[in-house]
């Protein structure tokens, strides 16, 4: 008795060749495994792009903390320590124009980081999707032959 797996034989037509239903049987075995392999390819691009959506919505939200600081920007401290070498009325500015900057350069940072994160479009799957079409037409023209 023989433990070595031997695979079924082919059935074979006139000249041989394997019958076009068992090649047809083959091409949506095969078409089911590619569209497997698709989709877990997309899920992996798009959980890519999530984050980096969740990277520049952090970046956001933190624009809008400070920018909220900005309409608050009297912050004690900081214009106490100014107010000791100008007037008070200039400390507060100082501060003001000092959260603005912070503020630009949060919001400029997240913008960027959207931007890299969209179209949300799994594009190496499509590019791929498209290639597995054309594969699945030749091997169904050579079926029927």
């Amino acid at each position: 008795m023989s433990t070595q797996y031997e695979p079924p034989q082919p059935q074979t037509g006139r000249n041989g060749d394997q019958s076009v239903g068992q090649l047809l049987r083959e091409l949506s075995e095969e078409t089911s495994t590619l569209v497997r392999q698709e989709v877990q390819l997309a899920k992996a691009e798009l959980s890519e792009k999530a984050k980096l959506a969740g990277k520049g919505a952090g970046l956001l939200a933190g624009a809008a903390v400070m920018g909220l600081a900005l309409l608050g920007a009297f912050t004690a401290f900081l214009i106490a320590v100014i107010a000791l070498a100008l007037p008070v009325w200039l400390a507060a500015l100082a501060v003001t124009v000092l959260y603005a900057l912070i503020t630009a350069v949060l919001g400029l940072a997240g913008r960027a980081a959207l931007r890299k994160a969209t179209p949300a479009t799994p594009e190496q799957t499509i590019d791929t999707v498209k290639e597995d079409v054309q594969w699945a037409k030749t091997q169904a023209k050579s079926a029927k032959r």
